[in-house]
């Protein structure tokens, strides 16, 4: 019990140094470094996703798996187009908006996956769960409100990558096990097999890849240009970028290891913890403006995800309860 604790924690500290890590680099990029290519640089991040997901499987770092039916296929690679879209929305939108408004923007995302978990999974929580997520959505709306850098493209941007941040996370939950040599053998027997973290991942990056090459090509034709264009001005500009798609492959990683350890909608809940770490460092590095009613906003969806977290807790300390008085016949 310990040892999984202790595993537990260090994944989630992982993944939240190496998601605002990524952020942070990726606004870098885009607004302060001037390459104003998201499209093409989410391109760059699945593909070292891909090289780095194979190189493991090849070298038996990871346990291997297998995906032997179409169905199964078909929900990965409907996983992998929606993956795709929320880094997407989410890289796209730093163009335009401040990571602090990016960040209560995607603060909302407990509410969607909620949404898609009950139409998707049929699976409903508590009435003081769902009116903890009032809050969140209101704290939201004023922030949008009273934000000066407000640009209507960067919000819609960033609404439909988090629409499907959440939509990814209820079909990565449905689609993850456990990570383990046992538990992949046992599984690869099964009609319609998980798979652990890295397997999906290595299976979603090439499909990821074929969409976001499509998008590059129709949105960001002269991306490829623009790339040597900035390697032969500044030779540091590739050691960045490659910097910055190995984190986000670490995003990737500890993003599913976290799901398969916590689950989807405490995912989210511990995302808002760190977009409140990242609005604060992105206010200190890039001096974006903030106003007392946008504040006022985001502190209201914090203290909406707060309750939220504690009516998850009470749930699920009912739902043991019954569980222990179910096994003792009481």
């Amino acid at each position: 019990m310990a040892r999984d604790a202790s595993r537990g924690a260090l994944i989630v500290t992982a993944w939240y140094a190496a998601n605002i890590g990524v952020l942070l680099l990726n606004k870098y990029i885009l607004s302060v470094y001037g390459f104003k290519f998201p499209v093409f640089m989410t391109l760059c991040h699945m593909c070292m996703c891909s090289v780095l997901s194979a190189t493991a499987r090849e070298f038996k770092i990871v346990p291997k798996q297998f995906i032997r039916t179409r169905r199964h296929y078909g929900k990965v690679a409907v996983l992998a187009m929606t993956f795709a879209l929320s880094v997407l929305g989410g890289n796209v939108s730093l163009r335009y908006i401040p990571v602090s408004f990016n960040q209560a923007l995607g603060a909302t995302t407990p509410f969607f996956t909620a949404i898609f978990a009950y139409l998707m999974l049929h699976k409903k929580e508590s009435t003081a769960t769902y009116m903890t997520l009032v809050p969140v959505v209101g704290g939201i709306a004023l922030a949008t409100w009273g934000e000066p850098s407000f640009n209507f493209f960067g919000f819609m941007a960033c609404l439909v990558g988090v629409c499907c941040r959440a939509l990814k996370s209820v079909l990565q939950g449905w689609l993850l096990s456990p990570v383990g040599e046992k538990e992949a053998e046992k599984l690869s027997h099964s009609s319609e097999n998980k798979l652990d973290s890295m397997s999906l991942l290595y299976y979603m990056s090439p499909v990821a890849i074929m969409t976001l090459g499509v998008f590059t090509l129709i949105m960001e034709p002269n991306a490829i240009s623009a790339f040597y264009e900035a390697a032969e001005l500044d030779p540091w500009f590739i050691a960045i970028l490659l910097g910055n798609c190995f984190v986000a492959y670490l995003v990737n990683l500890t993003n599913f290891l976290v799901t398969a350890h916590v689950g989807a909608l405490t995912l989210q809940v511990l995302g808002n913890a760190k977009g409140v770490v990242c609005t604060v460092v992105s206010i200190m590095l890039f001096r974006n403006p903030v106003t007392f009613r946008g504040i006022v906003g985001y502190t209201v969806t914090m203290i909406g995800v707060w309750l939220y977290s504690s009516s998850k807790r009470k749930s699920a300390r009912l739902a043991n309860a019954l569980m222990e008085n179910a096994k003792t016949g009481v």
